[in-house]
């Protein structure tokens, strides 16, 4: 199989950091995405690799450009934190979201 190598933009980037976190949290996955991601940062490379082997799965989520850049991009520690740092942001809105729904609504009469 031909080894494509994919230049991923720091736009595109942000797209898919965005795409991922937000499937993270739709499937309520965010405290085990991030233990995953915090425990496998000193191991990037091997993650990768990981990332490689589990290639069928991850491609009904995403379509093969996709999951390339993925893969690609997830190699830098950095983008590794980033997406972390959305995983975070997304699941923390959406606990507020819930929160904010549960309250009940302030009576402003007397």
């Amino acid at each position: 199989m031909e080894n494509l190598d994919f230049e991923v933009t720091e736009e595109r980037k942000q797209y898919l950091v965005s795409k991922i976190a937000q499937r993270v949290v739709d499937y309520r996955l965010a405290p085990v995405a991030i233990v995953f991601l915090e425990s496998s940062k000193p191991l990037t490379f091997i993650g990768n690799q990981f990332l490689i082997f589990m290639q069928p799965f991850y491609r009904a989520l995403f379509s093969f450009r996709e999951y390339e850049e993925i893969t690609a991009m997830l190699e830098d520690r950095k983008n590794v934190e980033i997406l972390i740092c959305e995983i975070e942001r997304l699941e923390e809105a959406r606990n507020e979201a819930k929160r904010a729904a549960k309250r009940p609504p302030k009576n402003t009469r007397h």
